[in-house]
């Protein structure tokens, strides 16, 4: 597989989020529709089916990006890409359950085995593990924005699993500014929608989605080739040398 080359130093956020909104506000019920949706299945099947979903809601930006009609039927074609999401699924999931497990793990011992703690006891349990949550989760947040562009990169380029998450790191790490521009743009439209109600972030969602497309589009331009085709078994599991 011949290397594929990605620009650098080409996401400017804000232009991300604004392009990305304009190109799909016409069809933007429609992805709103299909994110929800794609959510709700990968929820219900315990996050089993969680990346095909992923897939097939960003095979379904990418053409309202590319100016193309987007059909609802289009999510479900991300159950082609299922074999090659099954490992960004897995890191991006097995990690968090882990480390939410581990961090409450004190305190759930500590109310199951009846332990009456002191006033300070208390306090200093409850300092020392929020101080430990807060390192965690930005260790989880710095890993997972190194994923950020293993399920385009799957959809687009139909590379494996392991050779997605190779370039992501390697393409997110060369634009890590712009990516965190972008993060943080993200998170006050979702704060934003918090004080909506709550209610707000779920139509926020796909504007995120949106920005993040463009700004993938940004560093991998599009080749002019359909998207639309799963990739053939025998490269599932490819580790290729991208």
């Amino acid at each position: 597989m011949s290397e594929i080359e990605f620009n650098t130093n080409v996401i400017k956020p804000i232009e991300c989020y604004k392009e990305g909104w304009q190109l799909i506000k016409g069809q933007y019920w429609l992805l709103f529709a299909i994110t929800v949706v794609g959510a709700m299945i990968g929820g219900i099947s315990m996050y089993i089916l969680i990346g095909a979903m992923i897939c097939g809601i960003f095979l379904c930006f990418f053409k309202a990006i590319d100016g193309e009609k987007v059909e609802f039927e289009d999510l479900f074609k991300g159950f082609g890409f299922f074999l090659p999401s099954l490992l960004v699924t897995i890191l991006f999931i097995v990690p968090t359950i882990i480390v939410f497990s581990l961090m409450y793990f004190p305190l759930v011992m500590a109310g199951l085995m009846g332990t009456r703690l002191g006033e300070e006891e208390l306090f200093a349990l409850l300092a020392g593990t929020f101080a430990v949550d807060f390192v965690i989760m930005i260790f989880m947040v710095c890993f997972h924005t190194l994923l950020l562009f293993a399920y385009p990169l799957i959809v687009d380029k139909n590379l494996s699993g392991a050779a997605a998450i190779k370039l992501s790191f390697r393409s997110v790490w060369k634009n890590l500014r712009g990516v965190a521009g972008l993060w943080g743009i993200g998170f006050l439209i979702s704060l934003l929608g918090i004080f909506l109600c709550f209610v707000g972030t779920y139509f926020a969602i796909p504007i995120i989605i949106a920005g993040n497309v463009v700004a993938f589009r940004k560093v991998f331009p599009s080749t002019g080739g359909s998207i639309n085709h799963p990739p053939s078994p025998e490269n599932y599991f490819e580790l290729g040398n991208n």
